[in-house]
């Protein structure tokens, strides 16, 4: 039984998102290995920072051809954007690759194995573009052995594509603290987002915000009214002041930007 094969490779690059595969097995030309039941990051969005590594997971089948075992496979999965499989993964990093991290397989039967493991993404190596935040396409390396021989080589495509996403940060700051009853408040904020070329936050410009308030002693935010930052991603408002409580500005995402919420404000009514 051949439990925990890893599979690291020497070059980790990368940037992700979306991901939960419905397509029908591919089978990668010129080996007859196939690949099915994938599963990246658990379905969700992969949305990356400036600095912080990501290594959203992965899970798939891959099945040996007519008059092989599991054991003569080898896949590694990746991800590749504006150009094909085989072009992408001859590339270095930071140019629309995303190799994979450690890959264990579990032998399934004699003709198939599952696989687990993780896609391995540095905003600092890979990302050197806002254009990467978009649709990635996934594929593998497919290789067919037979004692230690390498028979066969293939690109396996048509498996999905994953979206990657830039973070977004969000700020409040109501005031004044405390404020009389029935006064105006004065909410502000700043909504931000990373710029993978700077390799900082920059101003989220024009994006439309809710202001929320959540009454002290209630676990529930309630959304009071809808505002559209300025050019530099600048909030500011004002509401009237009537009881004590929580004051926080929260966006969703987008297709190319992941959503953020502030931690709320407390504010003394007196």
């Amino acid at each position: 039984m051949r439990t925990g094969r890893s599979t690291l490779t020497a070059a980790l690059t990368g940037a992700l998102a979306l991901g939960v595969f419905t397509a029908p097995p591919a089978q990668a030309a010129d080996t007859g290995i196939k690949i099915s039941n994938v599963v990246v990051n658990k379905g969700k969005p992969i949305v990356v920072g400036i600095t912080d590594v990501k290594v959203p997971s992965i899970s798939y089948r891959a099945t040996a051809p007519s008059g092989y075992t599991h054991a003569a496979v080898d896949t590694t999965p990746f991800l590749y954007h504006g150009t094909t499989a085989a072009k992408a993964s001859e590339t270095d990093a930071g140019d629309g690759l995303i190799q994979h991290d450690l890959i264990y397989c579990y032998e399934d039967g004699r003709y198939a194995e599952n696989c687990e493991g993780g896609l391995r993404i540095d905003p600092r190596y890979n990302l050197d573009s806002n254009n990467d935040a978009t649709t990635w396409k996934l594929a593998f390396n497919a290789f067919l052995s037979n004692k230690d021989r390498i028979e066969s080589h293939g690109y396996l495509t048509g498996l999905g594509s994953l979206q990657v996403k830039r973070a977004a940060r969000a700020t409040v700051n109501a005031s004044p603290e405390p404020v009389a009853k029935n006064k105006t408040l004065t909410v502000t904020g700043k909504l931000t987002r990373a710029d993978w070329v700077r390799h900082a936050y920059v101003g989220y410009g024009n994006k439309l915000a809710k202001l929320q308030f959540r009454k002290a002693g209630t676990s529930t935010y309630t959304t009071v009214k809808y505002v559209r930052a300025s050019s530099t991603g600048a909030l500011k408002t004002t509401v009237t002041a009537t009881t004590d409580g929580y004051w926080r500005w929260t966006f969703g995402q987008t297709s190319t930007t992941g959503g953020a919420t502030a931690k709320g404000d407390y504010v003394d009514v007196r």
